[in-house]
Order: C-alpha cells, then structure tokens, then sequence
C-alpha cells in the first residue's frame, strides 16, 4: 500500500479503468490482472481473490461499500490472500473464462463475480455478490474467506484435485451451452441448412414470445436488439406478418417505458420489473447503439415515423452524454457508460415528484402529467419513473386540442425538465473508449447516415471517431488495443473488437465510399484469420500469443454484445460480396454447419449467429455504380439502392474504377460517360443502368429466400 496524504492507495491508482480507480484507495492490497499477482501468490504460496465488476454494477459499489473498504475484511484478505480486481470491460476474455467456471460451479452467473484461484490461475470456489453479514441463507464474505483459507492450510490436495478437474471441464467446454464438447460436434454433418435453421428459430421465438409480457422470459427483462432485427429479417425475407408484429411490439412498448429515458433519449440495461417501468438505471454504450440500429431498422421496414424518431432521440444521447472528448475538444470515442447510481442512490438523477414537475412546468405541468403517468404517489418507492401512458393522439382527444399542439407542448416541456435535470447530481460516466463497442457504434451512425433526414450529422461524427480509434488504438502490426482512457491504450483486443470495428467501419464504407475503411475494416479481418482463428472451426476470444489464462475461451453465446464469433461470420459474408475472396467462405463453413443446429433449438442465446446464418442463406446483391457523381453517398443511383432496409445488399460506389481497390468496382465501365449502377446477385448479373427507376426494378425483381452458398 502507498500513503497518499492521509488516504492509502494500492496498485489500482496507476491504472485508468474509471471501475478499477474506484478501488484504489480500498484497504485492500489490490493487483490488477498480470504476472506480479500470479507470482506474488507462488511466493506466498496462498490461493488468489479474484473480484470482477465494471464501473456501472449496482452491487459492485455496494459489496465495495460493505466489504472492500472496512479495514477489518481487508486485514483478513491481505493476510490469507492475494487479490486482483479486474474490470470486465476491460478485460472480457477473463471475465468469460471465470464466469463459465462460476455457472460450472453454482449454475448462475452475475456481477460482481467472486472467485477463489491457486496461484497459477485455476478456479476452485466461486460465487457473485457476498454480504457483508449473513444474509437470506448466505454466509458473510468474511466467512467465506476464513473458510477457503482453512480448505487451502488443511485440505490442500482436495482443493487443487477440484481445481484440476473443474479448469479441464471449463477448458473443454469453451463457447458451448450445456458445457459439453458433443454438443457441437455430433451435428457438423446432420444439422438443418440455413434456411431451414431460420425457420426453426423463428417458430420458437413466436411460440415462447409472451404478449403480456413484450418478451420472451422475465422479470427482469432485458432488450433483445439481436433478436427483433431477426424476426425483422425474417420478415423481408418470407413475407410473413407475425414476425413483424412481434418485433414492433416489443419495440413500441420499451419506446413507451420507464427503461427508456423519456427525456434524454437512451434507454437503461434492463427493467426489474413485470411492465417495463422500472429501470435498473445503468446506460451502457452497447445497448443504445444496437437500439438505435433496430428502431432504425424497424422505421425503413414500416415507415413509421416513429420508430425513426427513438433511433434518431437515441443516437443524439450518445453523441451529447456519451461522447469523450480530449483536452483539445477533439473526438476521441464513445464512453462505455453511465453509472446506474448518483451519489450512492439507484435513479436519483431520472426519477420526479409532482411538485418538482409542478414547479418546472407551471401551468403545462397538467398536460406532462397525463402524458407520462406523474402522480402525487408515484410509480415506484414514492416517486415518479416517467413512462409514456397516453399517446399525442388519445391525450389531444381528452384535452380537446389538436394532436400536433400537444405534441409541441410536450416537447418544449420535455427540454425544460431536462435543462432542471442536467443541474442535479449526475451519474459517474465511465471514459474507456472500448473498440468492439465503439464499432457498434459506428455500426449504428453509419447505416443511419443514409437513412435518417438529417444523417450528414450521423456521418461526419462517426468519420472522426474512426479516425480516433485508427490513430489511437491500431498497432503497427494492425492488431488493436482493447481501449483507450486518459492518453493510454489498455489491455490487448480481443475477438469481438476486431470484428466488431470491422463491421462498423465496412458500414462506414458504404456510407462514404472513402475506401480507407473498406481497406481497414479487411485488415482486421486478415488479422482475425491469422490470429485469431481455430483450424476446427471458429475462432478464440484471444490472440494466438496470449498466455495469461489457464485455457483459451471460445465465446459462441451472445451477452450483451453479440459474439465475437457471429459477427466474424456476418462480417466475412459481406467481404465475400465485395471481394470474391474464397478464404472468407472456408473460415467459416464449419462454424456455420456447427452453430445451425444450436441457433435453431436456442434462437434466444444466438441472436447474432440468426444474422449471420441469414447473410449466408440469402444471395446478396451487389451494387456497383461507377461514373460522374457529385457526392458518392447521395447520387441518385445510390439513393435508389438504399431506399428500405436491404440487409441481404452490398453497394460500392466510385468516380473512377480503374484505381479502385474494391473487386466489386473493377473492369466496371460507364454508359455514354453517365453514372451507372450494375447489379449482380448469386453469380448472374442484371444490365448496367443509368436510369434509377430501372435500377429499382432490378432490385425488387430479386427474390429474398432461396439457396444457400
């Protein structure tokens, strides 16, 4: 421990995880994860704490409160044990290995994870949030640590045998639900095609799909951003209704909720409770991107003007409450996210009494109120989670006024609230640039470039945050830094970051055609092939000449961000229709023969890999326009190839195909010296056009179901 002034700091405050500085001034000896802990326990020769959370985790601050800063719990860790806290955003491959030992050992899972390791890193004891007394049938953390250091001094055989066999049992599950190697390998040959696969997980969503509810299992009840864009795809490709219908269900009801921020647009992690209303208030960067994609997604499929409207409210959230800037004013990412308490205190930022709406709004207060359920009561512990309950048409009709006037009322009294609330306490803000999550960011802005009305916006400020992370997290060897917080890089990347940016950058392409991010977002995919990826199939979550875990994780499941894995696959899917380079279809046959079956059987746990399926099973058009054009990104051939959603479409665009880098592009030849779009779509190609009316006819003519590659 280091004195600083008359408050001690460990380890933790050289480090620049917002979740680690948190600990460092704890009584206890912290390490971050490295080599100085693992040899520091050999020495020792005692077993290893190791605590995961993240800064934005509820329980974590209140077992940090209980536990980790009274002296008396950390004289028992410091004596008996060496103690690593990790960052889980930080450091996902670790987090992934150990949790899988925490479900091998207990069946659940959560944050903050507890583990209890030998000195060389292998699991033996396990658990998540520990009291600090006795609790509802769960021992005190101080009990728990008195026994495992009892098992370690008196049962050391029993204790490292367990530990053996539980790392070998994790080590041979890696990535595989139910935790069996079988489960994957006795369907490479017998699983359903593509399509069949599709259907199968479509019939399961809308049999376990639960209308009460507006979703599939809970309270709580978390989105599924994954799985509407799937029955949204579904839709477009079968023409089927039902999909469609669950998918705006769902939607509308969280765009009504108390989980959305109804006045500053982005929506919390999840609601606790049977309704949607209330939230626990954590905002993470992944979740908003991936909503905005799918009410985005949802507005081109509908047109419903609204569904537009939450994408565009969500998107501006995380351009004004989630972008970091450096000391310059310059762009540097998107932050991770929001902390869930302010001062301690879940939601004390968000939620209202009447009387503060009452004195904000004046004589408007009356109509908010109706609009958004405040009442003298409240809706939760004595106070107001605002929620939409009437909507501008069904409000206007009970106060008499035209729908389009409450509609601006509402609006300018949402800002005057928000202006109140912008002066309260503010939750904690969590600054690492993380690259997988900034990629879905990306992802989101980019795509909504050529959809929302005003998405020039969307596009510039996703072109300086990729040059932000190109400047900031590229190694020379093009591999990627995991993050990056206060002018240092962290950890090393892992899978889901080189896939993930990649496929924001590929939509970044497409958005710009400025063909630095079509070169880039190859790079890391070659990257991925030559260090990432397994012979048998797939890929690691780490890089082939990472040492530091007692096996290698291979995450297959989705979390809360889609799997490194799937979207490896989607990722390569569209790489193939731009380049025609086979080895994107080799590296991942077997994958997607593997992940078939089980997307079929488990469509909740394998959103991702539905997308990528998907992309598999639908011959993709692809569009190439060469030619004359004034802005590549709205010409009027690439405005016609962009009207709706068209998920099974790749577009390329340039003013001079001889010196494109992009196959597609190439030997491509204007007519009369005009713009000129060709199509091309399961190896046969339409006649070049210049006439975009033709253009879409051509691309309405092309069926969306049919063979798979």
């Amino acid at each position: 421990m280091e004195p600083t002034g008359d408050r001690p700091t460990n380890r933790l405050a050289r480090e620049t995880s917002p979740y680690l500085l948190q600990h460092a001034h704890d009584p206890v000896d912290w390490y971050p994860w490295g080599d100085e802990a693992s040899e520091a326990a050999r020495v020792r020769d005692v077993p290893i704490f190791l605590s995961i959370g993240y800064a934005a985790c509820h329980w974590c601050h209140v077992m940090h409160r209980e536990s980790f800063a009274d002296a008396t719990t950390a004289s028992e860790l410091n004596g008996s044990f060496v103690s690593i806290k990790v960052d889980r955003e930080e450091r996902p491959a670790v987090d992934a290995l150990y949790m899988d030992a925490l479900q091998a050992l207990t069946g659940a899972g959560g944050w903050p994870m507890s583990v209890f390791l030998t000195p060389d890193g292998r699991p033996f004891h396990a658990g998540t949030y520990l009291p600090d007394t006795p609790r509802h049938g769960t021992p005190s953390f101080r009990q728990v640590l008195r026994a495992v250091s009892e098992a370690w001094l008196e049962r050391r055989e029993e204790v490292e045998a367990g530990a053996t066999r539980l790392a070998a049992a994790v080590a041979r599950g890696q990535g595989l639900p139910g935790g069996t190697a079988a489960a994957v390998d006795v369907v490479v040959d017998e699983g359903p095609d593509e399509v069949t696969a599709l259907a199968a997980a479509t019939a399961a969503l809308e049999a376990t799909f639960q209308p009460r509810l507006a979703a599939w299992s809970g309270p709580p009840l978390f989105p599924q951003p994954m799985l509407i864009e799937h029955l949204l795809r579904e839709h477009l490709r079968t023409g089927a209704r039902r999909p469609l219908d669950i998918a705006v269900q769902v939607l509308d009801t969280m765009a009504r909720s108390g989980m959305r921020d109804q006045l500053g647009g982005g929506f919390a992690r999840y609601a606790t409770d049977a309704r949607w209303l209330v939230p626990h208030f954590e905002q993470m960067l992944t979740d908003n991107a991936q909503l905005a994609l799918a009410y985005l997604h949802a507005s081109q499929v509908t047109g419903d003007d609204r569904h537009a409207a939450v994408a565009r409210a969500t998107l501006d959230f995380l351009a004004s409450r989630m972008l970091v800037r450096d000391e310059g004013g310059g762009v540097v990412g998107f932050a991770a996210s929001l902390d869930a308490d302010t001062e301690g205190e879940e939601g004390r930022t968000y939620v209202w009494r009447l009387d503060e709406v009452r004195a904000v709004l004046g004589d408007d207060a009356a109509l908010f109120e109706a609009a958004y359920g405040v009442t003298a009561d409240g809706n939760w512990e004595g106070v107001t989670v605002l929620e939409r309950v009437l909507d501008d048409a069904s409000l206007a009709a009970r106060v008499g006024m035209a729908p389009a006037d409450v509609a601006d009322r509402l609006t300018e009294a949402r800002a005057r609230l928000l202006a109140v609330r912008d002066r309260r306490p503010q939750p904690a803000r969590d600054d690492k640039v993380i690259a997988s999550w900034n990629g879905l960011a990306l992802l989101a802005l980019a795509e909504a470039a050529g959809a929302l009305p005003d998405g020039a916006h969307d596009r510039d400020l996703a072109i300086e945050v990729a040059r932000s992370l190109r400047d900031r997290l590229r190694q020379p060897d093009g591999r990627l830094v995991r993050s990056w917080k206060d002018g240092r890089a962290g950890p090393p990347a892992v899978l889901e970051d080189h896939t993930h940016l990649a496929a924001g950058l590929l939509a970044l392409y497409e958005a710009t055609f400025d063909e630095t991010w079509y070169a880039w977002a190859r790079e890391l995919m070659l990257v991925v092939l030559s260090r990432f990826a397994d012979p048998a199939g797939g890929c690691h979550d780490t890089a082939d000449d990472a040492t530091d875990l007692f096996a290698r994780p291979r995450s297959l499941t989705d979390g809360a961000l889609p799997s490194g894995n799937a979207m490896a696959v989607q990722v390569m899917a569209r790489l193939y229709a731009f380049d025609g380079d086979a080895r994107w279809v080799a590296a991942t046959r077997r994958i997607r023969d593997r992940m078939a079956p089980l997307a079929a059987q488990h469509p909740t746990a394998f959103g991702a890999w539905l997308g990528a399926l998907s992309l598999w099973a639908v011959p993709t058009d692809e569009v190439a326009v060469v030619g004359p054009m004034g802005d590549l990104a709205d010409a009027p051939l690439v405005r016609t190839a962009r009207t709706g959603w068209r998920p099974w479409q790749v577009v390329a665009a340039t003013r001079d195909p001889a010196h494109s880098i992009l196959p597609l592009l190439r030997d491509r030849e204007t007519i009369d010296g005009l713009a000129t779009a060709y199509v091309c779509h399961g190896g046969a190609c339409r006649l070049p056009t210049t006439d975009p009316t033709v253009l879409a006819a051509q691309l309405r003519s092309v069926p969306t179901g049919g063979a798979t590659s």
